[in-house]
């Protein structure tokens, strides 16, 4: 997904870890440079991405489906794989499996920069995708496991305070770079950040590993997730261009379904499964998981369509659009602690009613303005409502997940719920992807028809509709009439207009879905959350 936000869970993890190694206090400021700076490279790599996407698609001559795949792959990979990658590092040692990601990591963003085809940037983001389901939770097991109880609180804080730092300033360097440079250069940016993080890793980082959980690595379940994700997430997203009842596609959300079905079945039987069911007995997981997965999902898709509105169809400069998020970022940091107050002032509950509905209110508002916008008027308002429904959320939802089951569990609870808010982006990019795609196609084939221009023009940019924003006008338009400037303005805002009636329509979804998530607190969280 876009990652404007950390995972939910993210200190809860860390909280949760028993330290395994404490660290001496000369080491204390190394190990925290070296997970900030992972967990940076992972946090900036999630967000500058997405900046990049309008540049690299008209590099590539990419269609939308392409794009799609882009963020997809690396999120395919880093949902399916994310839990398992906790457990290699407590199996086979948290400093090495650490480093192994940060390692796939750096080689595969040097492949996504000398990538000549869209079709090489795609298997480099996959391979990207295995490096950051190392990365992410080695970053926060090290710390968890290097710092004692009394010292965690100080780490978190600053390893927070750090994070949220690089979110906010990785859209704009990203748009900067992009702007200036390259959309290359936002992948060779991760090679400096990683050199170093290995040098102080090395030299400075101890080992830790938990010997009594040898032998109890769930390799077939996480096979099966990836496979039943990534077949569901494939089906989804080429139906846009073959339709539902091509056979590649349907055999493909077939094989997908089937495998999760096999995956439920696989977690149900193995001694110590990446997903244990039994925590799903509490009403409060359940409900604060199937919350994250609509809030998350509307979450991530609004903001990979929101990013293509603004450089596309707006005509902001990538830097403006890196940096039209930072209120969202801003106020996630500014009110966290004030959130976190809220908890113990009125319980989890109350909290997580009213921050998904404001949440459904900012993409009520993205739904509003048409070609043409400014950011003030346009699109400010919905980033601030949006930044305050999340920030209401969050807190909430740590310390309900926290706090739904045993304590010896919390760890692996946590775990999940991060897993839930990847994959809840991963799906909302495949489905609203479909969406905007039906909805874009229908409306330019209606806008053409109104427009005075040859049957060979109309046909010509009609074709390229699976490019969304990216449609070559001028190309198409030049080929076939002799009235160019005129069609070329004429066809550029039937696009225009196309892509933002798509856009409403995701944004309207996305609000439904956090709504959605209101709901699912009313019916089945608690009034009261409970230690047991």
């Amino acid at each position: 997904m876009p990652n404007v936000i950390k995972d939910p869970c993210d200190e809860a993890v860390i909280l949760s870890r028993k330290s395994a190694a404490p660290c001496e206090e000369g080491q204390e400021r190394w190990i925290l440079a070296a997970t900030i700076l992972a967990s940076s490279m992972a946090f900036i790599d999630g967000t500058v991405v997405n900046v990049a996407l309008p540049s690299l698609q008209l590099s590539l001559q990419a269609t939308a489906i392409g794009v799609q795949w882009v963020v997809e792959a690396y999120s395919l990979f880093l949902s399916a794989l994310l839990l398992v990658g906790g457990s290699l590092g407590d199996h086979y040692g948290r400093k090495r499996v650490f480093l192994i990601g940060v390692s796939i990591f750096a080689l595969s963003s040097a492949w996504c920069g000398i990538a000549p085809d869209i079709n090489h940037l795609i298997i480099a983001r996959a391979v990207q995708g295995v490096g950051g389901a190392l990365l992410v939770p080695g970053s926060l097991a090290i710390i968890g496991a290097s710092f004692s109880e009394e010292k965690r609180g100080k780490a978190i804080g600053t390893w927070s305070g750090f994070s949220a730092i690089t979110t906010a300033i990785g859209p704009v360097l990203g748009g900067w770079l992009v702007e200036h440079a390259s959309w290359r250069a936002v992948f060779y940016l991760n090679l400096p950040i990683a050199a170093a993080v290995v040098l102080i890793s090395l030299w400075h980082v101890p080992e830790s590993l938990d010997r009594e959980t040898r032998g109890q690595i769930d390799m077939r379940g996480a096979l099966l997730a990836t496979i039943g994700l990534g077949g569901v997430v494939y089906g989804l997203i080429e139906s846009s261009r073959a339709g539902f009842f091509e056979w590649r596609v349907m055999a493909a959300i077939g094989a997908g379904l089937l495998s999760l079905v096999g995956f439920m079945v696989v977690e149900t039987r193995v001694k110590s499964p990446m997903l244990p069911l039994k925590l799903f007995r509490s009403r409060n997981f359940s409900g604060t998981n199937i919350l994250t997965l609509l809030l998350y999902f509307a979450l991530g898709g609004a903001l990979f369509f929101l990013t293509l509105n603004l450089i596309q169809v707006q005509g902001f400069s990538p830097t403006a659009a890196g940096a039209a998020l930072l209120p969202f970022v801003l106020i996630m940091f500014a009110l966290s602690r004030w959130s976190g107050g809220l908890i113990a002032r009125f319980g989890p509950r109350l909290p997580l009613l009213v921050g998904p509905t404001i949440a459904a209110a900012g993409f009520a508002l993205f739904s509003i303005p048409g070609t043409g916008a400014g950011y003030w008027s346009g699109f400010f308002p919905g980033v601030v409502v949006l930044g305050l429904g999340m920030a209401i959320s969050v807190a909430p939802l740590t310390t309900t997940i926290m706090s739904s089951v045993p304590q010896s569990q919390a760890g692996v609870a946590s775990g999940i719920n991060n897993a839930v808010s990847r994959t809840a982006g991963l799906l909302a990019i495949a489905v609203l992807g479909v969406v905007m795609l039906q909805v874009f196609g229908n409306g330019l084939e209606h806008r053409l028809s109104a427009i005075n221009i040859s049957d060979q023009t109309r046909n010509a940019i009609y074709e390229q509709r699976i490019k969304l924003g990216g449609i070559d006008v001028e190309g198409a338009v030049a080929r076939s009439s002799g009235r160019a400037f005129n069609d070329q303005e004429m066809v550029r805002q039937a696009i225009k207009d196309s892509f933002v009636a798509g856009f409403r329509t995701i944004m309207l979804i996305a609000a439904a879905m956090a709504l959605a998530s209101t709901l699912s607190t009313w019916l089945l969280i608690e009034k009261a959350s409970r230690k047991r």
